[in-house]
């Protein structure tokens, strides 16, 4: 499954400052029944989100309409406990491109660069700037240069790099997952094979 091609990302923020989230709050176990990808983003957060009865809790960040982008700020270690998938599948289908943490837990890391978001690894020091400007000012921009492999605080020009794997952003930057990977070079693939008959 194809999806949007990561260059440059420039966004205001969400910002989650809490540490140790686990996959069981991104996307409680109720509703893993799914096995397309649409529809997750309803759930994201739901236990913070909502009350028992339904209705959005006003305290939680995702509720407050000053706070939006397609950039979730989270604490460290974003994304730790069970593998399911389904975690990134809510976070894309919410509308997020790219999550930036001090630590992601591996497993959640991968499942978010197979389907098309990009997890960007600071410093904790970079990490708690984004969080003080965003919350300064909720209209703060930050810009993900994925070719440059590069974070930047907009209105302080303050940048930091990051790492990633070459075939993970070379997928990124062309809206590649695995299979679409191996389909693109079908030419050289057929052409390898039929050379090696001989």
């Amino acid at each position: 499954m194809a999806y949007d091609k990561f260059t440059v990302l420039k966004s205001t923020a969400v910002p989650l400052p809490i540490e140790n989230v686990d996959t069981d709050q991104i996307i409680p176990a109720r509703f893993l029944k799914a096995t397309k990808r649409e529809g997750f983003g309803d759930n994201l957060f739901r236990d913070w989100r909502y009350n028992n009865d339904d209705s959005p809790k006003k305290d939680f960040v995702l509720n407050n309409s000053i706070y939006k982008g397609k950039i979730l700020v989270g604490g460290r270690n974003f994304g730790c406990g069970s593998s399911r998938e389904h975690a990134a599948w809510a976070i894309y289908d919410y509308g997020f491109r790219c999550v930036v943490s001090s630590f992601f837990a591996d497993i959640f890391k991968n499942n978010s660069m197979n389907i098309g978001i990009l997890p960007v690894q600071v410093s904790d020091t970079f990490l708690d700037k984004i969080f003080k400007a965003i919350e300064s000012d909720p209209a703060t921009e930050l810009e993900v240069d994925l070719q440059q492999q590069s974070i930047t605080l907009l209105a302080t020009g303050e940048k930091e790099s990051f790492q990633i794997n070459g075939y993970k952003k070379h997928n990124l930057m062309n809206g590649f997952d695995d299979i679409d990977y191996l389909q693109d070079m079908k030419g050289e693939i057929e052409t390898f094979a039929e050379e090696s008959r001989y």
